[in-house]
């Protein structure tokens, strides 16, 4: 049967019709019922006042409540919920003035028991339209994907996730068969769900069963359907699928999606990023749109990686303007664009683009006497540690002076709260980029201090996906065929993703009352290597086959392994279990700080290396001068030539 296609208002418009027939029906049931006969005698009366009352009050009690504003072609359990609450409800209404006017008029009997008969009654006629129309576009779709899969042979799947997001994503494929994907059914480690039949696809096993139902079922593609699951979860899955040698694809992450970046259908094969994925942060975002909405924010250093995700969480909160200022004029006229074009046409923020470098204290006074920000996030540095080793005067001029005339500058004007992105390359920093955020972390302190506000250092490590990242690099390695150079091979980071670190930046920022440092939860740190051969398997290539890893050597100013915090600071878990915060952090300040960083602004100015390697010395004992020359680089070797997993530092 051909069911037309007829858009929502004209189908309601049928429902509607049906309705005005069939609710009379079923009181005339009620009572044929509850009289057990179909003479109604001295009831006729009582009966003509409850169809009346029905054909009165139910449609207008069913347009309140939207039953006639729903596309019943894809109903489901929440329209029969709405479908029951809205029968019951006018039940209880045509009853109540039943049984009222029953009461004051003699001639008109209502037995007691005809609401509760006919409730029920109501409920099926009522609902059996409805269904039968869905049930209808059901077979039709079935129909629809036999014809399409005899026209092409459609690729067989398995879907791993039998939760909210796997069964979205059947249905999605059931009725889209134009997509050549042909599900055969779940996989998901809860064992309530196993062998029950979701959407009629059968949860056929555990993930550990992949490998072996691939054989059985001929499957082709594999589907990962887990939005919200950890990198564990992803790579055990990741490795089933290699092992016969199936392809394995992935819906995106959580914070893809809440951000409307993509859809839940929009598959694509596995990245890094998966693997390192965690367990999606709870933020209390109350609390942050209450901090941001109404007010003006800016955020500096906004066309970067971090600053431009800022601004892109930070809209969402409808501030009474974003200011977004930068010293790159691509970027930032790139991430201005994207956000005016979420900008709804009836938003009260405004967004504004300034162009400024943040080493000049005269121009950064005069913006801020301008723009008046209230907020400042301040995502601008400098961030590269080698590049930073060969260039400290950027370094301190950028990282240090700029902090310095935006913290001046946010004193003059008043701002409220200021939270600087910081780095655990500050602590105990080996590197010129680690010791500039120190001491610009201090700055940030003694702002604080001075004014009583909410001033505030946020610190966390290495961001997937950021343009300095040692992603980016191992992908350009792997494009061009190899080797993959890695520096050390027990050197490990921290990493996050740029959504969720910003995410907890912006919580963080929430929880500050002044002079604190947070650091927040990054997990467990990757070996470099580790990072290195996962990308190289993703890519469909063999370690030591197709592509070597090498190791080239430790940088200047790197670290084997990243610390979170300072000797002295007295760090605990904040409310919110993924960050920590130092509260004694501004007690650290030194009182000659004001003179160190005059020493290193005249420094900076002549170019004086010496004397800003001496300052930076001077000001951070841990900091030493022979620790950003080059180390004897390690003899090149392959890494056929380690164990597969080396020993991560800690274990």
């Amino acid at each position: 049967m051909r069911i037309p296609v007829v858009d929502p208002p004209v189908r309601n418009r049928y429902f509607f019709m049906l309705d005005m027939v069939l609710l009379p029906i079923a009181v005339y049931l009620g009572f044929v019922t509850r009289l057990d006969s179909f003479n109604l005698g001295t009831y006729w009366v009582g009966f003509a006042l409850f169809c009346l009352l029905s054909v009165l009050i139910t449609p207008l009690i069913f347009k309140q409540v939207g039953i006639y504003s729903r596309y019943w072609r894809y109903a489901s359990i929440d329209e029969l919920a709405l479908l029951a609450g809205a029968m019951l409800t006018s039940t209880v209404v045509i009853s109540s003035f039943a049984l009222v006017t029953s009461t004051l008029l003699p001639m008109i009997i209502v037995p007691r028991s005809i609401p509760l008969v006919y409730m029920s009654f109501g409920s099926l006629v009522i609902a059996g339209p409805r269904l039968i129309a869905r049930l209808l576009w059901n077979r039709h779709m079935i129909a629809r994907r036999s014809a399409s899969e005899t026209s092409a042979k459609a690729s067989r799947v398995l879907i791993v996730g039998a939760g909210s997001a796997g069964t979205m994503l059947a249905r999605e494929l059931r009725d889209n068969p134009q997509l050549g994907l042909d599900a055969v059914g779940f996989v998901d480690d809860d064992p309530i769900k196993r062998s029950m039949i979701i959407y009629s696809l059968p949860v056929l096993g555990c993930c550990e069963d992949i490998s072996s139902l691939v054989h059985e079922h001929d499957i082709s593609q594999v589907l990962i359907a887990m939005p919200t699951a950890p990198g564990k979860t992803i790579r055990a899955v990741v490795t089933q699928c290699e092992k016969v040698d199936v392809r394995a694809r992935i819906i995106p992450a959580i914070f893809d999606l809440l951000d409307g970046k993509v859809s839940i259908t929009q598959l694509r094969d596995v990245q890094i990023e998966d693997l390192l994925r965690r367990k999606p942060v709870r933020t209390n975002t109350t609390a942050v749109g209450d901090l941001l909405r109404g007010r003006r924010v800016m955020i500096t250093g906004g066309g970067g990686s971090i600053g431009s995700e800022i601004c892109r969480q930070v809209l969402r909160s409808q501030p009474a303007e974003l200011i977004i200022l930068g010293h790159g004029e691509n970027s930032v006229f790139l991430i201005e664009n994207e956000l005016r074009k979420k900008l709804p046409a009836d938003s009260p923020t405004r967004i504004s683009s300034v162009i400024a470098d943040i080493r000049f204290a005269e121009r950064i006074q005069s913006v801020f006497a301008r723009y008046r920000p209230e907020i400042i996030f301040h995502a601008a540095a400098h961030k590269h540690v080698p590049l930073m080793e060969s260039n400290p005067v950027e370094a301190i001029t950028n990282n240090v002076i700029g902090t310095r005339n935006l913290l001046n500058a946010a004193l003059d004007v008043g701002v409220q709260q200021f939270v600087m992105i910081s780095t655990d390359k500050a602590v105990n920093p080996t590197s010129v980029m680690g010791a500039s955020k120190r001491i610009a972390e201090l700055l940030v302190h003694q702002a604080s201090r001075r004014s009583g506000m909410p001033y505030v250092a946020v610190r966390f490590g290495n961001v997937l996906g950021s343009r300095g990242s040692v992603v980016l690099t191992f992908k350009q390695q792997i494009a061009a065929g190899g080797p993959v150079t890695v520096t050390h091979p027990d050197m490990v980071r921290f990493f996050m993703t740029i959504p969720e670190a910003v995410q907890l930046t912006l919580q963080a920022a929430t929880l500050g009352h002044g002079g604190e440092v947070f650091t927040l939860d990054m997990g467990e740190p990757v070996k470099i290597v580790d990072l290195a051969r996962d990308m190289i398997e993703l890519s469909g290539l063999e370690v030591g086959h197709d592509i070597d890893i090498t190791f080239s050597g430790m940088r200047p100013g790197e670290k084997l392994y990243e610390e979170l915090f300072i000797p002295g600071e007295d760090y605990q878990r904040t409310i919110h279990e993924k960050i920590f915060i130092a509260r004694n952090a501004s007690k650290l300040v030194p009182h000659s700080l004001d003179d160190q960083i005059r020493v290193f602004e005249l420094a900076a100015r002549h170019d004086n290396l010496p004397m800003i390697m001496r300052g930076l010395q001077s000001m951070i004992p841990t900091f030493r001068t022979d620790l950003v020359l080059m180390p004897p680089p390690l003899e090149e070797r392959a890494v056929g030539e380690l164990p597969l997993r080396a020993r991560t530092v800690g274990q």
